[in-house]
């Protein structure tokens, strides 16, 4: 079986769409799928107005489909509403091809956050888009409840993971030399993610911030007190979980926030506000605190065990999400058994 993955989201950039799309793909090929991902590395790009460090593929929709075409794929699935994914779904429409997509950014708020752009005006757009699909993927049942009642249909799970190998307690040196307790964001450093909220809490110990975008000039020079380390990855960004108390997480627009499980395999608690996306990850678990008092929300965590932390983490995999991306594209194309890994079919089976 050989699955297109198209997406407007990837490499450089790095974000929860990246990692969830990255890691899915490799699960993907270890169940013997053949992944073919049609990006904006294929093209000249130009950089998103307001998000120069994210670039859009800067070709003809014609185009782009024919290299979609060109990969004769058995199933489609688009994974972003951006120059790629609009082309694509073009391209499949035109040929009668089934797709399926999946909703990972609340667009219509970030836009109105920073243009007066009713948000019905967006997404009615967007829900024009998915609509077209087989299936649009949802990380949480509050996300799908809330496109629901707002038009969208043919609306399916599709849960995230986390390295938990990566993401770990650490023994020995802390990685932050900086007065305890340590509370920490890591994400995008924008707007939409309300970073100022937790910033202006009055918190002992450190804040400490962990990522780039367009709010970090403006947000060092209001809040010079806190600790902002810029962009990490990899072990170095592991190291920083590790060595935090609290994870805090101000967004109220984040569809999932793959960042708590990150937090969590690292035996982090998570201190955030009582909507959705936290609420799905944390919600109704003993992991986390949420509260729309984030202050008393963060220093209640602290209480919180991080072997239990860890614990909970270790339920969530890579697998199990690919598992079930997986399921959802074969039952969107009606794939019929010879069309299915044998790999697939034994995990399944498990």
């Amino acid at each position: 079986m050989k699955l297109l993955i198209a997406t407007d989201a990837w490499r450089p950039q790095v974000n929860g769409v990246v990692r969830t799309l990255e890691r899915t793909g490799e699960e993907l090929t270890r169940l013997g799928v053949e992944v073919a991902m049609l990006t904006p590395g294929e093209f000249r790009t130009w950089p998103m107005p307001t998000y120069p460090e994210i670039r859009l593929a800067r070709a003809m929709p014609g185009t782009i489909g024919a290299v979609a075409a060109a990969m004769r794929p058995d199933a489609v699935h688009i994974a972003t509403e951006g120059p790629i994914g609009y082309s694509v779904r073009r391209w499949c429409l035109s040929s009668g091809r089934p797709f399926t997509t999946s909703f990972h950014t609340r667009f219509p708020e970030y836009l109105s956050a920073r243009a007066p752009i009713p948000q019905r005006w967006s997404y009615a757009v967007l829900r024009r888009f998915h609509n077209a699909g087989r299936a649009c993927m949802v990380a949480t049942e509050s996300l799908r409840r809330e496109l629901a009642a707002r038009g969208f249909e043919h609306l399916v799970p599709w849960t995230r993971g986390v390295d938990a190998t990566l993401f770990r307690p650490r023994v020995g040196a802390p990685a932050l030399d900086l007065p305890g307790p340590i509370f920490l964001f890591v994400g995008r450093v924008a707007v939409e993610k309300n970073i100022g909220a937790f910033l202006a809490l009055d918190l002992p110990g450190s804040k400490v911030v962990v990522g780039d975008g367009p709010a970090l000039a403006s947000l060092k020079e209001t809040y010079p007190d806190a600790h902002f380390l810029g962009m990490r990855t990899g072990e170095a960004l592991a190291e920083v979980y590790a060595a935090a108390d609290v994870f805090v997480f101000p967004s109220r627009t984040d569809t999932f926030g793959i960042v708590l499980l990150e937090a969590l395999a690292a035996g982090v608690p998570v201190a955030a506000y009582p909507v959705p996306g936290p609420a799905d990850v944390v919600g109704g678990t003993d992991v986390g605190v949420l509260s729309e008092d984030l202050r008393a929300a963060a220093l209640a965590a602290l209480d919180i065990p991080r072997e239990r932390c860890r614990a909970f983490a270790l339920s969530r995999s890579w697998e199990a999400s690919a598992r079930q991306f997986l399921d959802n594209v074969i039952a969107a194309n009606a794939l019929g058994d010879d069309a299915v890994p044998q790999r697939v079919a034994q995990v399944a089976a498990r």
